[in-house]
């Protein structure tokens, strides 16, 4: 069973540098180093990976017998990756725009 506050910085952790490297990579872009923006979103991505695995982790525990409490810190967790997957989409598009 994982414990539910290691659990949740790890996708606090995970999310928020995958949220930073998106925000690096804008950066980069608006400087005009386009292969470095996109080399920052890949790594991005692995960060992002890995705070996402946690949570399916946590939703397959929840869905068997260790059901987790729903605390704050738990929907605090959620809504950092929620915000680091929108700055990742969001990131892409507008470095494209940029590389136009």
């Amino acid at each position: 069973m994982i414990e539910l506050e290691e659990a949740v910085m790890e996708i606090i952790v995970n999310a928020g540098q995958s949220r930073s490297l998106c925000f690096e990579a804008l950066h980069a872009a608006r400087g005009g180093d386009i292969p470095r923006a996109k080399a920052l979103l890949l790594e991005a991505d692995g960060f992002s990976r890995q705070a996402h695995q946690m949570q399916t982790k946590l939703i397959e525990q929840d869905a068997g017998e260790g059901r987790q409490p729903m605390t704050l810190i738990m929907v605090h967790a959620q809504d950092h990756l929620m915000t680091s997957l929108l700055a990742r989409e969001l990131s892409e598009e507008i470095i494209h725009l940029y590389q136009r």
